[in-house]
C-alpha cells in the first residue's frame, strides 16, 4: 500500500466515526438511545437495514463465490422480497402499535415473561457470537494479505465501532450506516468499471459475458429439483424465505433499525426498499466476481489465492512439487489468453465459435484440476491449512491490480461493512440486555438516566466481549460456518414463537413456552445426530424445521393440555 492509500483509508474511517459521534451525541433517555426518538426517515431505515446485513464477508466472499461457482448464488436471496412483504403487513404494525423497544418485549405482552426471556437469551447467544465474527472475519483476511497483526486489527475495528455506538446509540448506527453505504457502493461501482477497462481493448461487455457463459458462470436460475444442488430457485424461495423472515422479523439487530422509523409507513417503506434493492445488489456483487474471473483469463493467476498457503508450502518438503504445478498453470494461462483472444475476435464478427468454446471449457477444467492438486499438496504440508481460497480472490485482485488511492478506498469499503454490521449487533445486544433482561428483572424502580447509562454500559460490555471473541477466533476451525450453524440452530425456534404470537391467538403462554423448549431441545438433537454424525442434512433446513416444529407443538399442547385464559394486558393483535 502506498501513502496515498493510507491517507484515503484513515481519513474515510475517521470521518465516519467522527461524524457519527458528533451528529448524535447527547442522548437524553432510553427511547432516544434505542429508538432514535422515532425520527428516522424511510430511506435511512432502508440503507441501515441493507448495511446491517451487508457485512465485510459480503464484499470479500461473494465475488470469490461467483469467481468459482458463477451467478447461481443469487437464488439464495429470492425468498427475501416475499419475507419483506410479510414483515411489512404483520410484524411492523404490531411492533409499533404495542410501542415496544425490542422485538422480545412484544412476546411478554402476548405470552409471558418466561417466553420473552427465553427468546431474548436465544438471541443473545447467537448474535453475541455473530458480532464477534463481523470483527474477526475481515481482520483475519486483511492481516493475512497485508501482514498486519491480527490482534491489533480486531481491537482497532472493535474500538472504532464502540466509540460512536456508545456515544449515540441507534441514531449513531443509522447515521454512520448512510455514510458507510455511500463508501461501499462508490467503491464497488468504481471497481466494476475499472475491471471492464482493464480487459483487452477490442473486448466489449457482451464479449465478457460470453466468455463467462462459456465457463458456466452465467447460469443464474436453476429450476432443478435435485436435492444435491446447493442453490436452486426452489431452495431460494423456501429456505431463503424462512431465513429472511427470521432474520429481518425477529433479530433485534434488524428489528431495531425499522423500529426507529418515524411511523409505520416509514418503516414499511424502508423495508420494501431493502426488498427491492437487495437482490439487484447481490447480483451486482456477484457480477463483479464474474468479471474478475474474465479478467484472469488474460492475466497471471496464482495457484491458490490464500497467501498463507504459499508460506506453508515454501517451508515444506512439497515445495518443488508445488512449483511444478505453478509452471504448468503459467503455461496454461498463456494458452487461455490466446484462445480467449481468438474467441473475442470471432465474437466481434458475430460468430460464436463452438469449437473455441469447447477449448475454453477444456482449459478451464485443466486449471481446476491443477488447483485441486495444489489443495492436496497444501493439505499434506499442513493438515490445518484452509485450502478454500474463495475469500481471498477479490482481495488479491484489489491489492495487485487497482491503482493507488482506490486500494485505500476498497479497504475502507471492507472495514466500513465490518463496522456497520458490528455496530448494529452491539446496539441490538445492548438494547436486548438492558430492556429484556436487566430492566424487566430489576425489582426496584430506577430513573431514565439510570437505564440510559445501563444501556451504554452494555454497549461497552458487548463490544469488549466481541473483541475478545475475535481475538481467540483462531482457536476455532471454519468459524464462519460455525456461526451460520449456530444462527440456524436458534432462528427457527424464535421465528416459530413469533409466528404463533402473530397468527394463532388462542395459543397461551404455557403451551408456547413448553413447545419452544421442546422444539429447541429437538433441534439440538437433530443437529447432533443428523449433521454431527455426518448424515446429509443442510444446516439451513434447521430454520424451517425449528419454526414448523414450534408452531405444531404449540397447537397440539394448547389443544390437549391447556385452556386459553384471556390476558388482561394491553397487547394489540390487530
Amino acid at each position: 500500500m502506498q501513502l496515498f492509500d493510507w491517507i484515503v483509508l484513515i481519513v474515510t474511517l475517521l470521518f465516519i466515526v467522527g461524524y457519527g459521534s458528533w451528529k448524535t451525541k447527547g442522548s437524553k433517555n432510553v427511547e432516544d438511545f434505542i429508538l432514535g426518538n422515532n425520527e428516522t426517515p424511510w430511506y435511512t431505515v432502508g440503507l441501515s437495514v441493507m448495511a446491517t446485513q451487508a457485512s465485510a464477508i459480503t464484499f470479500l466472499s461473494t465475488p470469490g463465490q461467483a469467481y468459482h461457482d458463477g451467478m447461481g448464488f443469487v437464488q439464495f436471496y429470492f425468498g427475501l422480497p416475499i419475507a419483506m412483504i410479510v414483515i411489512c403487513v404483520t410484524f411492523i404494525p404490531l411492533y409499533h402499535k404495542n410501542k415496544v423497544f425490542t422485538a422480545y418485549e412484544f412476546l411478554e405482552k402476548r405470552f409471558d415473561l418466561k417466553t420473552r426471556s427465553l427468546a431474548a437469551i436465544l438471541f443473545l447467544v447467537q448474535r453475541g457470537l455473530g458480532t464477534g465474527l463481523t470483527i474477526y472475519a475481515p481482520a483475519i483476511i486483511l492481516s493475512a494479505l497485508l501482514g498486519w497483526n491480527l490482534t491489533y486489527m480486531n481491537i482497532i475495528i472493535g474500538v472504532l465501532v464502540i466509540v460512536y455506538t456508545f456515544s449515540g446509540g441507534t441514531k449513531a448506527v443509522n447515521v454512520t450506516q448512510k455514510q458507510q453505504m455511500f463508501v461501499i457502493i462508490t467503491g464497488m461501482v468504481i471497481t466494476f468499471f475499472l475491471i471492464l477497462h482493464y480487459l483487452p481493448n477490442d473486448m466489449t461487455f457482451n464479449n465478457a459475458l460470453h466468455i463467462a457463459g462459456a465457463n458456466d458462470k452465467m447460469n443464474i436460475v436453476d429450476f432443478s429439483f435435485d436435492p444435491e444442488e446447493k442453490y436452486t430457485f426452489w431452495s431460494g424461495i423456501t429456505g431463503g424465505f424462512f431465513l429472511a423472515l427470521a432474520y429481518f422479523g425477529t433479530d433485534q439487530s434488524q428489528v431495531g433499525r425499522y423500529l426507529s422509523g418515524k411511523s409505520v409507513r416509514e418503516s414499511q417503506m424502508g423495508l420494501i426498499m431493502n426488498g427491492l434493492l437487495k437482490v439487484p445488489m447481490q447480483f451486482f456483487i456477484l457480477l463483479i466476481g464474474v468479471m474478475v474471473f474474465v479478467f484472469f483469463q488474460f492475466n497471471p493467476v496464482p495457484l491458490n489465492f490464500n497467501p498463507n498457503n504459499k508460506i506453508v508450502i515454501e517451508k515444506s518438503a512439497y515445495k518443488e512439487e508445488y512449483h511444478a504445478l505453478e509452471k504448468k498453470l503459467a503455461t496454461l494461462s498463456e494458452d487461455k489468453k490466446v484462445i480467449n483472444l481468438l474467441y473475442i475476435d470471432q465474437l466481434n464478427q458475430d460468430f460464436d465459435n463452438p469449437i473455441l468454446r469447447k477449448e475454453l471449457v477444456a482449459l478451464s477444467n485443466k486449471e481446476k484440476d491443477l488447483r485441486d492438486r495444489a489443495k492436496e499438496i497444501i493439505s499434506r504440508a499442513d493438515s490445518n491449512s484452509e485450502t478454500n481460497d474463495k475469500d481471498y480472490v477479490f482481495f488479491h485482485f484489489i491489492l495487485h491490480y487497482l491503482p493507488k488511492g482506490l486500494i485505500g478506498l476498497l479497504l475502507a469499503v471492507i472495514l466500513s461493512a465490518a463496522m456497520s454490521s458490528t455496530a448494529s449487533g452491539l446496539n441490538a445486544l445492548a438494547s436486548t440486555t438492558a430492556i429484556d433482561i436487566y430492566k424487566r428483572n430489576l425489582k426496584t424502580e430506577k430513573s431514565e438516566k439510570h437505564y440510559l447509562n445501563a444501556t451504554k454500559f452494555f454497549t461497552l460490555f458487548w463490544g469488549i466481549v466481541a473483541i475478545l471473541f475475535a481475538c481467540v477466533g483462531t482457536l476455532f476451525e471454519n468459524l464462519i460456518q460455525l456461526v451460520n450453524i449456530i444462527g440456524s440452530i436458534f432462528y427457527g425456534t424464535v421465528l416459530g414463537i413469533f409466528l404463533v404470537g402473530f397468527y394463532f391467538r388462542h395459543v397461551g403462554a404455557k403451551a408456547m413456552f413448553t413447545s419452544a423448549v421442546i422444539s429447541q431441545t429437538t433441534i439440538f438433537i437433530i443437529y447432533y445426530f443428523l449433521i454431527y454424525s455426518e448424515e446429509k442434512l443442510g444446516y439451513l433446513w434447521l430454520n424451517f424445521i425449528g419454526a414448523i416444529l414450534t408452531i405444531l407443538l404449540a397447537l397440539i399442547i394448547q389443544f390437549i393440555f391447556c385452556k386459553r385464559k384471556p390476558k388482561s394486558d394491553d397487547v394489540v393483535l390487530e
